[in-house]
């Protein structure tokens, strides 16, 4: 995301903070608009998932969540109420986490209520991190889908798993998986796209998401088939790469996803907390 988007974006979600009682909070009509929902009803969906991960979290949905109504004019002149909410901090958080982080003003949002502080900069390092997630979060589904597809089409687990072995070898040139995870120092036990930086998590799930594709279109059967179907895909995505200059083999490894998680729950904790009245 371009700086000047960052900018102009923080300047468009401050405009709307409201302060109460020492805690701030945007009104949902508001937020709604900063996110790009064109219609509310839409919009409030979104409220009631963030409201049921709120209660799954722990915290009470009154507390991020009160309702709040407005007068509106008619066109008569008259005036009529319309539902709205006062949403803290963290009730936007949960929001955006709920939205397409395709849009920039979501996967903005998305870093914006996750930092306690209007720092520029620190909105600028988070963005990056919630791109990597989602990225790891895409190559979960599609290798969950691929394994699903191929089970119903005689490849059991031990093949799924040589499957994908084999595609990593393709796209890291010629490194086996085992050997990726030795020089970039990750644990056996560990996927190895925990470690990876984001480029290369996309390029996995790109060609994941192809394989999936061509299994469906030409109705693969057996491991072999998948297995030369799931190379080629890979080694296509990896001559797409090296055309940029990009060696996936060369590129280092980025912190733990599994340990920058439990960081980001702890986060939400501290912005739940801080967001309600005491």
């Amino acid at each position: 995301m371009e700086k000047i988007t960052i900018i102009t974006l923080q300047n468009s979600f401050e405009e709307f903070a409201h302060q109460e009682e020492g805690i701030e909070f945007w009104f949902a009509r508001d937020l709604q608009k900063l996110l790009g929902y064109d219609k509310w009803e839409n919009f409030l969906n979104a409220i009631d998932k963030a409201k049921e991960a709120c209660k799954n979290s722990g915290y009470h949905i009154e507390d991020h969540f009160p309702e709040a109504r407005k007068m509106v004019k008619l066109g008569s002149g008259s005036e009529r109420p319309i539902e709205d909410y006062k949403l803290t901090r963290y009730a936007c958080y949960l929001i955006a986490q709920n939205g397409d982080p395709r849009k920039e003003q979501i996967a903005f949002a998305q870093s914006y209520f996750a930092v306690q502080t209007r720092k520029q900069e620190l909105i600028e390092q988070r963005i990056p991190l919630q791109e990597r997630f989602e990225a790891r979060n895409k190559l979960i589904n599609a290798e969950t889908e691929l394994s699903k597809l191929i089970y119903e089409r005689g490849v059991d687990d031990a093949g799924f798993a040589r499957i994908r072995s084999k595609g990593d070898e393709a796209l890291f040139g010629g490194i086996s998986t085992a050997e990726m995870k030795q020089q970039l120092k990750v644990p056996k036990a560990r996927p190895i796209a925990d470690f990876l930086p984001t480029i290369t998590i996309t390029a996995k799930n790109l060609a994941t998401e192809i394989t999936n594709f061509n299994v469906r279109k030409d109705d693969l059967k057996g491991e072999n088939n998948v297995a030369t179907e799931h190379v080629k895909n890979n080694t296509d995505v990896r001559s797409l790469l090296l055309k940029s200059g990009i060696q996936p083999e060369k590129l280092p490894a980025e912190e733990d996803l599994k340990k920058l998680e439990r960081k980001v729950k702890a986060e939400e904790r501290v912005i739940a907390d801080r967001s309600k009245k005491t």
